[in-house]
Order: C-alpha cells, then structure tokens, then sequence
C-alpha cells in the first residue's frame, strides 16, 4: 500500500500483511491479516514515527522515498520495541545517519538487546515535548501496555495520539480508516485484539486510561500501529476499552471442553441446552477443533465459564490443559465457573482442572459433574440440570 496523507504533512507510511494467519509465536490467530503501521510527519524537523516488521523494510522505504528522502529524517519515535515495529529500524538508520531515536529508558535498554547498535538514542518521559516547527510531539508513558517500554506519542495541534499497541486490531484492509470498513468487523477484531493480548492487564490500561483523560486533552484522531485508524469516533474505541478493562460482562455462559470417545461431549451439548432453557446466551466449543482466539474472545464478555475434559492417566486431555493454562495467565476476575467430564476407570480430570484455576480469580458456583463411561438418560437430565442451575446462578 502507497502512503496516504492522514492529515496536512501527516502519512501513514506502514504496510499491510495480507497473509498473516498467526501472531504472537502462534498463539493468536489473524484470519483477517494485519498491518504494522507507521507514521510521518514533515515539518521543520521530520519525524518517523515508528517502522515496520523487517520483512516488509523495502516497502516501508518505499513509501517514505514518495514523500521525502530518508537521509532528511530527524527523529525516529519508537513506542514500542516489538520486532513487528521496530525490525525494520536497522535499514532505516543505515539510511538516515543524523536520525535521534526518541523513547523511553525501557526502550533504549530493549533495542540494544534487541539490535546490538550504539544508536543516538533520547529518552522520553511522560510531559517530555519534542518540538518539531509547527507541530510539537509530547510522550506518555504506558508501561506493560503491553511491554515495559511502551509509551504513546501525542500531537497536540492535530489531537493526535499514535499509541501503537493500544487501540488496534488485526485487520488487513485497503481502507486506512474507522469509517471506510464494516463496524460489526472493526468491533469484533477490536474486541479479539484485546481479549488475546490485553486483557490480563485490564487494571493497568483503566489506570492508563484515567490518567490520559485526567489530562483533559482532545483526542479527535487515534492511529495505532495495527489496524486501521479511529478518525470517525475514538470515543467508540475508548469506551470500548473502558468497559473491557472494568472487565463488564453480558449474561452469558462460554462452555469449553474435549472429549476422547464421544462422552464428554454428549454432556457438554446437554449442558448447553440447560443453559439455554434459562434465556442465557451460550456458545459451545470442542477446544480441540477450535480455534482458541475465537474461543478467548468470547469469553473476554461472558459471566461464565464451564470446562469439561475426559480423564486421561488421572488428568485432563492436553488440548484442555493448554488451553486452561492460556485462561489462568489471562487473569479473569469475577466470572462463575463449573467443571465437568467422563471417564473410565478412575476419574481425576475435573479434580485438575479446579486445581489448574485454584489461584485465579474465579469463582466455582456449582459443584463438578463427572459420569463413568456413557452417560445414560438419567445421567444427562443431571446434565441438563447443571446447565439449568448454573445459568440461574448467573441471574
């Protein structure tokens, strides 16, 4: 993609990845693709903000050279040290010799480690300001969203902010803007990049947030650094975040399990249906055959939460354990939780499961349900019944 003026001496110089399926060592999945964003601004003293994955350098190189030669680049912003935006840093320094890096003391210490290269480096604190002519950049300091050298770049006479990691989405699109795409698709990848990256840190961003509007600064304009950019109405993605990180919830029930010959799965689907006998929303997922971003951002909104797994050597199926391992690390506050599962012999898997989420900060409302071998007509009434109570739990 060329690169297109945002605002007057403003672009956006980034690349968008059309075929990334995978994010986060392969722990988030990006059917819509993504797009490492970039910005620059000319002014009296030219400012790149951010760069790209190495792989997409040239093109990053090629978009600058539309509008200006690099070697006239002044500053480089780094907000966020994460290869996806600072790989291709190395080829634009060998190309911009008198560029200062700009960024926080985090940053400075993380792309020494990262690059190995004794850069001209300036750190910035939050209320630092940058002076670039007719334009001033101030800094914020966001640690741990989501890495400790995080920090948003803000324009004042644009109300700018360019707060990379925070805002975005992975959605790979030819429109660069909120009101050029389908919203129910812009929400929804929203709503994805938060449950799967930023949700454990909810009480951070909230305090983030607060201390941002504290500020009492217009924000009419947030460009991150994946995604397309908020122009229409940021207030609809702050807000969406704010309810996010309040970790607000709909009545709504994420039921989750694996099964080894069919009878896990035979009480998962007539839990649902007691579930749903209630009014409760509710989705159902073999954690096995699902795709677990999808899974996590369903359950980023929901008041509860049920895992069944069948029992193998006393203890849960893989596919489950990892995927409860993901949930724990997730940190979610205030959610009911159940547990349930078959089993031959020996039972042990539900027993693991509780034992996996025993420190987070969830709550088990209903005790555990675990069936020998096939569950019989009686055994899944009882099935049914535990749905039904569990949603009623919920009220």
């Amino acid at each position: 993609m060329a690169a297109i003026k945002i605002l007057p001496d403003i672009y956006s110089v980034g690349v968008v990845d059309w075929n990334v399926r995978n994010f986060h060592g392969h722990t988030y999945t990006t059917q819509r693709g993504s797009s490492y964003n970039a910005y620059l601004i000319i002014d009296e003293k030219i400012t790149l903000i951010d760069t790209v994955q190495e792989a997409f350098a040239q093109e990053l190189i090629n978009n600058i050279k539309e509008i200006i030669p690099l070697e006239k680049i002044d500053y480089i912003i780094t907000n966020h040290i994460e290869s996806d935006h600072s790989g291709a840093l190395p080829e634009i320094m060998a190309l911009c010799p008198k560029a200062k890096i700009l960024g926080t003391a985090k940053c400075q210490e993380g792309l020494y480690k990262h690059y190995y290269k004794n850069w001209d480096f300036q750190v910035v604190k939050t209320n630092d300001q940058l002076k670039l002519g007719r334009r001033t950049l101030s800094f914020i300091e966001a640690p741990m969203i989501h890495w400790p050298d995080s920090m948003f770049t803000y324009c004042p006479q644009d109300a700018l902010l360019m707060p990379n990691d925070a805002f975005g989405q992975h959605f790979a699109s030819s429109s660069r803007f909120d009101d050029q795409v389908d919203q129910c698709v812009l929400m929804e990848e929203s709503k994805k990049y938060y449950a799967n990256i930023l949700w454990p840190l909810g009480a951070v961003i909230l305090k983030k947030i607060q201390e941002v509007q504290k500020l009492n600064i217009p924000i009419k304009i947030i460009a991150p650094s994946h995604g397309v950019i908020w122009r229409n109405d940021p207030a609809k993605i702050i807000n969406a975040y704010i309810s996010w990180a309040k970790g607000q919830t709909e009545n709504k029930v994420v039921v989750v399990y694996e099964t080894m010959w069919g009878s896990t799965e035979k009480m998962a689907r007539k839990i649902v249906e007691g579930i749903a006998s209630c009014g409760t929303e509710v989705k159902l997922y073999d954690i096995a055959q699902s795709d677990r971003t999808e899974v996590i951002t369903q359950m980023l909104t929901a008041k509860g939460f049920i895992f069944g797994s069948s029992t193998h050597d006393n203890d849960m199926l893989p596919n489950i354990a990892a995927f409860l391992e993901i949930v724990k690390g997730l940190k979610p506050k205030a959610r009911k939780v159940g547990f349930f599962g078959s089993y031959g012999w020996a039972g042990g898997a539900t027993k693991e499961m509780q034992e996996l989420l025993k420190d987070s900060a969830v709550e088990q409302v209903i005790p555990d349900l675990s069936f020998k071998y096939v569950p019989d007509p009686l055994e899944l009434s009882s099935c049914f019944d535990f749905g039904a109570k569990f949603a009623q739990g919920l009220k």
